[in-house]
């Protein structure tokens, strides 16, 4: 029996139509037709039509596990792109050149500010001595009318003018319990870091000074660490296959 015609059979077993199927799995009622008849064409690629298997299957009551097998013997003459074909397009080029030039920059506004504050303390403490000493010069002898001294302004303390380094985000996606299919760009989605597959134990990290936004595919089996924290599975829910996220610098918020 084919993989269609056993999800279709066990669904009609399950009392369900596929209207009630789709508001549990998120798939188009046409989709889920289309893929009870076999026809995974409007799946979007093998991975995705694996994950429509897998939700059909969890929602009618069946183990998914096998009927995956069997798509994948029947359709192991169109292999999934190799990892190595799709990483190396995409290194994260645009974060090279970013960050030396934001350092930089902070750098040498440090530096710049610094030298100013250092010199207006220095100023004002030897113009503070000259007219501190100025009155005992001319002793009691002297009757002529001096001149008020003038008023050292003191330079603000250096806590309050250091400049604060840029802010970005920082993400890596682990695929711990699955190999996952991310797309990770900036928030425009023209600059693309990363599209590709993680495979089962690998990882990969983004960062951006805006906004990165990712679409994971077999989201349950992925965890994130945004910003230097755990933040757990990409989907909490099994029957969500892909998850689309974005993450901001101040994310996730510090309690």
């Amino acid at each position: 029996m084919s993989i269609g015609q056993t999800l279709a059979d066990a669904r009609n077993e399950a009392g369900l139509t596929v209207d009630q199927v789709s508001e549990v799995t998120r798939i188009r009622p046409p989709l889920i037709e289309a893929v009870e008849r076999d026809d995974f064409s409007g799946c979007g690629g093998d991975f995705y039509a694996r994950g429509h298997i897998r939700s059909i299957a969890r929602a009618v009551g069946l183990d998914p596990e096998p009927l995956v097998a069997e798509f994948d013997g029947a359709h192991r003459s169109t292999p999934v792109p190799s990892p190595t074909v799709i990483f190396e397009p995409e290194r994260v080029r645009p974060e090279r050149r970013l960050a030396p030039s934001w350092t930089a920059a902070m750098a040498v506004a440090v530096v710049v500010v610094l030298a100013f504050v250092s010199f207006q303390l220095v100023s004002g403490s030897d113009s503070e001595s000259t007219d501190t000493a100025s009155p005992k010069a001319a002793g009691p002898a002297s009757t002529s009318p001096q001149a008020a001294p003038v008023p050292v302004t003191q330079a603000p303390p250096p806590s309050e003018v250091v400049a604060q380094a840029p802010a970005q985000v920082k993400v890596r996606v682990d695929a711990v319990d699955g190999n996952s299919w991310v797309r990770a760009t900036d928030t425009t989605g023209k600059t693309v870091y990363f599209e590709g597959i993680i495979d089962k134990g690998g990882n990969k990290e983004f960062a951006d000074p805006t906004e990165l936004k990712l679409i994971i595919g077999n989201a349950d089996q992925v965890r994130l660490n945004v910003n230097g924290k755990d933040i757990g599975p990409a989907s909490t829910n099994p029957k969500v296959t892909v998850a689309r996220l974005s993450f901001k610098p101040g994310d996730p918020r510090q309690g």
